[in-house]
């Protein structure tokens, strides 16, 4: 840890950003598309009443919308063109990803290469305008069924022409910042999708944080009868949530890979060990990301067909929001499953024996081919266990306490999961431009000055 740290001190420094032309480009070019994001945020959809909504929204501000706000960088509260973000696109990916498990034509697709992969890239699109467009049908439903605090309903003029309209610029919205994250994981730094979310998310800090001072300050949140010790309380679980989220998203288990000496001509080559890293979070940030997509998309539904009397229906809508047992308990459980199901997608302990077969490889006292893949499998099925329990006690913890508290949702543990992860990610791909920059040097220097003798 403090050896990786150093080295990351010594390589990021601004004598090499100078240097490094292509890696300044890209950056410039994703703080470039993210401002353009936020800007759309600020872009409010026609004949809405955005004020009247939003004052609506602050009185159910811990609820399912909380959420929605929270993932669209408040673009929901102002009711702008962005108001559903990429949580559609997201909601595709799961339901791709997961059919590609099910269904035998698409998992060969996935087997295709590049070819395989716009073809299923192609159908998330597809999903992704359906569900923006289901989406973008409850939110107009919602909001001409909508009154401000003095009676005036939020929509002046409902009618087909506004439906219509809402919904074709939801829906143009959610594909292009689809687009512009596909731009900025391909000219830029970093994964476009996350940096969109993360950016949102750290938007609204500042007022979280004011928010949060001021509570202290009238005395809403106490511990044992002080509010300045539920303050520090509250500061010091961030700080260890964030030292915690650290550790282990840079925790690997490291596998040594054993290579045999060969003979060409003269000289004897190989004879090298080397590791194979297995990530203690092999799926990242994408559990809870993907677990409150798939649980936003059936509360939005209960909750933008109405209210109903009795039933089941108004049953799920309220013991599935936000804060309650039910929503947690099932929180939880998505977030275990999808931790395995992403890591089984991300590596394949197979096709990783293979290959280090084909290149001569083994690990020590392992056979190489079916052996090697089985003893992979298991040393990364165990270390999945520890990070899937990891990745449900930081974001579940936080979520009881906000239930039984006034803290701000932003404090939850999957948006400081998101913004500790997304940095480390950003942080080391700059790292990663910074050493191939240095290298490209070396050996342009070295042309230059040409064989010696």
């Amino acid at each position: 840890m403090a050896s990786a740290a150093e080295q990351l001190a010594a390589n990021i420094n601004l004598g090499a950003f100078g240097k490094a032309k292509e890696l300044k480009k890209r950056i410039w070019f994703t703080l470039g598309a993210l401002l353009i994001y936020r800007f759309g945020t600020y872009i409010p959809l026609p004949g809405v009443d955005a004020a009247a909504f939003s004052s609506i929204l602050n009185q159910t501000s811990g609820g399912i919308f909380g959420i929605f706000n929270l993932f669209s960088g408040g673009a929901l509260e102002r009711m702008t063109i962005f108001a559903l973000n990429v949580m559609p696109y997201i909601s595709a990916s799961i339901i791709v990803q997961l059919l590609t498990a099910v269904l035998p034509r698409w998992e060969s697709l996935k087997k295709e290469g590049e070819a395989g992969r716009r073809k299923l890239n192609h159908y998330t699109r597809i999903g992704t305008v359906i569900l923006a467009a289901i989406q973008g049908f409850g939110i107009v439903t919602l909001l001409e069924g909508m009154r401000g605090n003095n009676g005036v309903p939020i929509i002046a003029d409902p009618s087909w022409f506004f439906r219509i309209s809402v919904i074709v610029t939801l829906v143009g919205a959610t594909m292009f910042l689809m687009w512009l994250g596909e731009q900025i994981t391909a000219r830029g730094i970093g994964n476009g999708i996350s940096l969109i979310i993360f950016t949102g998310i750290v938007a609204g800090f500042p007022s979280a944080i004011a928010n949060l001072f001021s509570l202290a300050r009238a005395g809403s949140i106490k511990f044992l009868g002080s509010p300045t010790i539920a303050l520090l309380l509250i500061l010091l679980l961030i700080a260890c949530i964030v030292l915690l989220v650290v550790f282990f998203e840079r925790a690997q288990r490291r596998l040594v890979i054993q290579y045999p000496k060969r003979q060409v001509g003269n000289k004897v080559l190989g004879g090298d060990s080397s590791h194979l890293p297995l990530r203690l979070n092999t799926a990242g940030v994408i559990p809870p990301i993907f677990a409150s997509s798939l649980l936003l998309l059936p509360i939005s539904i209960f909750q933008f067909s109405g209210s109903a009397e009795g039933g089941v229906l108004q049953w799920l809508q309220t013991n599935l929001n936000h804060g309650t047992w039910l929503y947690i308990g099932l929180y939880l459980l998505l977030i275990l499953f999808f931790a395995f199901f992403y890591t089984a997608i991300v590596f394949n302990p197979e096709e990783t024996a293979d290959n280090l077969k084909k290149n001569g490889g083994f690990i020590p006292g392992i056979r190489p081919g079916k052996t090697t893949a089985e003893y992979i499998d298991f040393v990364l099925t165990r270390l999945t266990v520890i990070g899937a329990i990891y990745l449900g006690f930081i974001c579940v913890l936080p979520e009881i306490i906000i239930a039984d508290s006034s803290i701000p949702f932003y404090f939850g543990g999957t948006s400081l999961l998101i913004i500790v992860s997304v940095t480390i990610d950003t942080v080391g791909q700059i790292h990663s431009h910074l050493l191939a920059n240095q290298y490209e040097s070396l050996i342009r220097k070295a042309k230059l000055k040409g064989p010696r003798g």
